[in-house]
């Protein structure tokens, strides 16, 4: 995976048990990473699994055309239908790039 120097890809859960409240994902630049063009034709979708890893939704956000280097998505709160994992992914070009998983456990 090529992230610029400097880069790191965060998600955020907030909430307890199965309930989400507050969900948000991006890139976080700094020096270097900072200064480069960064990230275009992006999109970031959030899944979810449950503990067999099956995926059982998917939120897919949209394509957006601009290059930005923050690029960033929040999405609604709800209550999961089962525990496993909430993931958030970052796809540049229709390719994914990074991941990052949180484990919803009881």
């Amino acid at each position: 995976m090529k992230i610029p120097t400097g880069c790191m890809f965060t998600h955020i859960i907030r909430g307890g048990g199965r309930k989400i409240t507050y969900q948000n994902a991006g890139v976080d630049c700094a020096f270097v990473g900072a200064l480069s063009s960064g990230f275009c034709n992006w999109r970031i979708d959030f899944t979810y699994a449950d503990t067999n890893n099956r995926t059982y939704r998917t939120s897919r956000g949209r394509t957006h055309s601009e290059c930005k280097i923050d690029p960033m998505r929040n999405n609604s709160p709800q209550t999961l239908p089962r525990y496993g994992k909430a993931c958030a992914h970052l796809h540049v070009n229709g390719v994914r790039r990074v991941s990052q998983c949180h484990h919803i456990t009881k």
